[in-house]
């Protein structure tokens, strides 16, 4: 009776332990989409900011020439 008691208490722990590396490993996924969230923003407007730039630049390039 020693053993499956034993048996039983083990799968329970190992249960539990993969639960909470579960939890850690959903933490640290949320937490990795919202900087990922953050870096497709700031390249948004980057590249919102490079359009602009080269709009100014093409309009400029007219302006010079003959």
């Amino acid at each position: 009776m020693l053993w499956p008691m034993l048996a039983i208490a083990l799968g329970f722990l190992g249960v539990a332990v993969l639960s909470v590396l579960a939890l850690r490993v959903f933490m640290e996924v949320r937490r990795l989409s919202g900087q990922v969230a953050l870096a497709s923003r700031r390249i948004t407007d980057a590249s919102g900011d490079l359009e602009r730039a080269a709009a100014d630049l093409a309009r400029a390039g007219r302006v010079v020439r003959p």
